[in-house]
């Protein structure tokens, strides 16, 4: 029942807070109460959680819910998903205690509302990373597009309504597309059947879905996770979005709703379309490759703090599905690794830019110089945050992209050599930043260093960070078995790498 308490209690708390006035007045501690205990129930999850167990699914819960269709309300973690569901609801209460002045600033209903909001899309995004229901998880995936709009239609910058409409028909478009999948898997499993099921575990058996049908089903999906990832050609919508949406949106749309591309290729392309995924393979790998330099030139050529954070994560996409792709154990370990690591320092990213952009007015680099004089607390996060990004030994970022580097390597050299090129460009686009906002001469300005709270979120974020380049072993031990079988479903006899050779 764990997983159903903390939905309900997020779902709770989301619904109560609009209907209760007297909530709403201190909606900035509700919200930070509420989501700090989801996160210590998550903890006890955790500490709950059966290394030894052979399993599929830990916390499993199945009821049916439109039996006819085979439909059910089922749930359940393995070690991947429990470390996404981790990752969620660790950074709700950082974006919480990382909005304060932001909310106290805000009338009480405006203030309430994001609060509200925010906590209805966390359990949206506990109910995604947990979904065993292949509709169940469709469900959930368009569900997620409303409070999203709303916190970037509402909340956001100037350009606010023009950025929240794209996000709207790119998801929307995304989610049309993968509709017509999940349909076809009722044609191939439900008609005619005793017993249909869109449960993953029944679907992944060997000759459930054809393979003459699964290519153009596998690229349903595969449209509908490239945009939500975001990847090359279909990423345009992240950069408007983010240098509209406020820094707290920002660091759960890239550092947690954006993993959901990548983890429905792992959770759902591979098992259910495991031949369509070798055939795709090299294709995908090729894209991959393309958004990881396309997204480090864009990030260099950026003017604006918030966009060129977006483009960095579309190149850091670029290797998680590169690593996903690669058929590679390491590769598909460091990939699932990345996804965490990405989310804590991308998310200390942007609300480190946000704290800047409270006390500059705005995010452009141009109106920016020597503000380590001004501001050194907001330039060392902002420092230490952006070598977490690019690899830097001792900090999240390096065991999963050497890994991801190491196990394409191990099966295309080409590809593993252009992946190493995209690295060098990660060191411009976070050092050429760093050095026009905060290094030079000290500006005629005054302006107060990080708060209290500020601190306390950074400190959490660093700390986040140093633990993961340190001690990722428990990390990889609790995502290993998913690795494995996932890495199975993109090799034949596992002796076929993609240039067609033996090992």
């Amino acid at each position: 029942m764990y997983i159903t308490i903390l939905i309900s209690l997020a779902v709770f708390a989301a619904v109560l807070l609009p209907l209760v006035k007297p909530l709403q007045s201190i909606a900035y501690l509700y919200g930070l109460a509420v989501s700090a205990i989801i996160f210590l129930i998550f903890v006890l999850m955790a500490f709950s959680w059966d290394m030894d167990s052979t399993a599929p699914y830990q916390f499993a819960e199945t009821y049916s819910w439109i039996p006819q269709l085979g439909i059910s309300y089922a749930v359940g973690l393995n070690g991947m998903s429990l470390v996404m569901v981790g990752l969620s609801t660790f950074l709700v209460p950082i974006v919480f205690l990382a909005a304060r002045d932001e909310l106290a600033e805000e009338s009480t209903h405006r203030a309430a509302g994001y609060v509200a909001w925010v906590l209805f899309l966390e359990a949206i995004m506990i109910g995604i990373f947990a979904a065993r229901d292949v509709f169940l998880f469709y469900v959930l995936f368009e569900l997620m597009i409303i409070p999203v709009f709303f916190l970037i239609g509402r909340y956001g910058g100037e350009n606010k309504r023009h950025a929240s409409i794209k996000f709207l028909l790119y998801s929307l478009l995304g989610g049309l597309v993968m509709l017509v999948g999940v349909v076809a898997i009722f044609a191939y499993n439900g008609n005619g059947g005793d017993s249909p099921s869109y449960l993953i575990e029944n679907l992944s058996v060997p000759g459930v879905i054809p393979g003459n049908a699964q290519m153009w089903m596998f690229i349903t999906f595969f449209i509908a996770f490239a945009i939500k990832a975001p990847m090359f050609p279909v990423h345009t919508w992240l950069p408007d979005t983010t240098a509209q949406a406020r820094p707290g949106t920002s660091t759960l749309l890239v550092g947690v709703l954006d993993k959901i591309g990548a983890y429905g290729m792992i959770a759902f392309c591979l098992p259910l379309f495991p031949d369509a995924s070798r055939d795709a393979r090299l294709v995908i790998m090729v894209l991959a490759v393309i958004s990881i330099i396309w997204g480090g030139f864009m990030a260099i050529g950026s003017q604006n703090l918030m966009r060129l954070i977006a483009y960095t994560s579309v190149s850091h996409f670029g290797f998680m599905i590169l690593g996903i792709f690669s058929g590679s154990e390491t590769a598909m370990k460091g990939a699932i690794l990345y996804m965490v690591a990405h989310g804590v320092a991308t998310g200390a990213l942007f609300l480190t830019v946000g704290f800047l952009g409270r006390r500059g007015g705005n995010y452009e680099i141009s109106t920016y110089g020597g503000y380590k004089r001004v501001t050194p607390l907001i330039a060392g996060v902002f420092l230490v945050s952006g070598l977490a990004t690019i690899a830097m030994p001792g900090l999240s970022g390096f065991v999963p992209e050497v890994m991801v580097l190491m196990g394409t390597f191990s099966v295309h050299h080409g590809l593993g050599i252009a992946a190493v090129f995209g690295m060098l460009l990660a060191a411009l686009y976070l050092l050429w930043p760093y050095q026009k906002v905060f290094t030079g001469e000290k500006p005629e300005i005054e302006k107060p260093d990080m708060n209290t709270s500020e601190r306390v979120v950074s400190a959490i974020l660093i700390a986040a960070m140093l633990y993961l380049g340190f001690a990722p072993s428990g990390a990889l031990s609790v995502i290993e078995p998913v690795a494995k079988q996932s890495a199975q479903y993109l090799v034949v006899d596992d002796s076929l790498n993609v240039e067609g050779s033996a090992k």
